[in-house]
């Protein structure tokens, strides 16, 4: 395998995600009305496109943000390794004040490289980066699959990012996303480029481009 393109895209807005409640990989929430446009205005704009595979977490409001490639007949497969992050005890709730001092303090920690940081009975950066490693070598095995279509969640994204482009883990905020956002990447020869961040050309003549990236637990569901 020489050369292929992979189309990362953040999932489409739930009520979670409207509400500002922390959903993480213990959440199976649906996309809402904004999610479900979204997700429409996404498929109108790459219905075309030769896909050859589509890779979903087992969330639900992954598979809702790609279901009409997936009614195209593009073969599609679910991977575990693809969940968001578990936020562990904070998951389902609204965000108080003290939740966001906490957050800070992890997120401040994990810039300083402190990267087994975690909420409690949640994951780290580090045991996310473990399953996701073990889902890439998968996706990546088959050589025939030139264009990948992967629909996945804000924090796991930053994650995936930061280490195949060899960036420290510490550094992954640097990826910025909005529901149903693209990342392209381009790996050739054992290298990976970021050809598109954060796109969102797709989605521009919706009304309202919904969680545009802030820095609480919300922004990474």
């Amino acid at each position: 395998m020489t050369s292929k393109k992979i189309y990362i895209v953040r999932h489409g807005e739930t009520e979670y995600n409207k509400l500002g409640l922390v959903q993480g990989c213990g959440i199976d929430a649906g996309l809402n009305d904004l999610g479900r446009k979204q997700a429409r205005a996404f498929h109108q704009h790459f219905k075309d496109f030769p896909f050859d595979k589509i890779y979903t977490s087992k969330l639900k409001r992954t598979h809702q943000s790609v279901w009409s490639f997936i009614e195209d007949g593009i073969s599609w497969q679910q991977l575990e390794g693809l969940n968001e992050i578990s936020w562990g005890v904070k998951e389902g709730r609204i965000i108080t004040e003290e939740d966001d001092r906490q957050y800070y303090t992890m997120i401040e920690g994990w810039k300083k490289g402190q990267l087994h940081l975690k909420v409690e009975k949640g994951e780290s950066p580090l045991e996310v980066q473990t399953r996701q490693q073990i889902a890439w070598k998968y996706i990546m095995s088959n050589p025939y699959e030139q264009n990948v279509l992967i629909c996945m969640h804000g924090r796991a994204i930053r994650i995936l990012l930061s280490w195949l482009i060899g960036h420290d883990l510490s550094q992954m905020d640097q990826f910025e996303h909005q529901n149903l956002c693209l990342y392209l990447l381009h790996y050739e020869k054992g290298n990976y480029s970021i050809e598109k961040r954060n796109d969102v050309t797709h989605l521009q003549h919706l009304n309202n481009l919904a969680d545009t990236v802030s820095d609480s637990f919300i922004s990474g569901n």
